[in-house]
């Protein structure tokens, strides 16, 4: 489904990422991990076409989605959520996942009808009529997902939606993730909680100052001494063997 080939990216001289190549599968669940400023979320936006790679290409169903536009790629079925959720706050919730069914929708009626079961899939449907700066962080991020999920992804890359959750939160979101899992969308998934990681993932790639590092199933990344390394330290690689 997504092939990414040799991909590189400079800012003001200084690599950021290099020669970054893997594919992900349909039906995948791939996370992405790595030290803050590993370069991970320059990756998402090279895939989602809000940066241009230097070097090599980007595929997603055999098509060369390198030089398109974020609006081109999301038609194609491939969307992403931020980091930090940033919906639109002086209009209704409702409004703002109608927002992104309208790139599928050929009218507001349909649109709207998109949206009201998307917010029913998240848990949003009794709070649609609530202004979104008004939600609490936890329904921002969903309300991050309902706007992706309305323009009908095939290929959903999520980045860090359990960034600052309580564990309540935590285990609805994730829950939420196994739902979209189910429907049949394949996931890409930048996240720093290692356990989230490791029971979501069929297979998980490390980044780590730009560089891929590692990439492998869940139980032999979390073995792999270069991993533990770049996330604890060579002091806890020492003290554990």
């Amino acid at each position: 489904m997504l092939e990414v080939n040799d991909v590189s990216k400079w800012f003001g001289g200084n690599p950021v990422l290099r020669n970054i190549g893997f594919t992900i599968d349909k039906g995948e669940v791939v996370g992405l991990i790595g030290p803050n400023g590993a370069g991970k979320t320059t990756l998402f936006n090279i895939i989602t076409g809000f940066y241009r790679t230097k070097t090599g290409f980007v595929k997603f169903n055999n098509k060369d989605t390198t030089r398109l536009n974020p609006e081109m790629i999301c038609a194609l079925g491939l969307c992403r959520t931020f980091q930090i959720a940033k919906p639109f706050g002086n209009i209704p919730v409702k409004k703002n996942v109608v927002i992104g069914a309208l790139s599928r929708e050929k009218s507001l009626r349909k649109a709207e009808n998109k949206a009201e079961g998307v917010l029913d899939f998240v848990g949003l449907r009794e709070k649609e009529d609530l202004l979104g700066k008004n939600l609490t962080t936890a329904d921002r991020k969903r309300l991050e997902i309902a706007r992706g999920l309305a323009t009908s992804p095939k290929l959903f890359l999520l980045d860090e939606v359990m960034a600052g959750l309580n564990p309540n939160e935590l285990q609805a979101m994730m829950q939420l993730i196994r739902n979209m899992i189910d429907s049949g969308i394949t996931l890409f998934v930048i996240e720093h909680i290692m356990a989230v990681i490791m029971k979501l993932s069929h297979r998980v790639i490390v980044l780590n100052y730009g560089e891929m590092i590692a990439e492998g199933e869940p139980a032999e990344i979390s073995r792999d001494p270069n991993c533990i390394k770049a996330y604890l330290g060579e002091e806890y690689l020492v003290a554990h063997g």
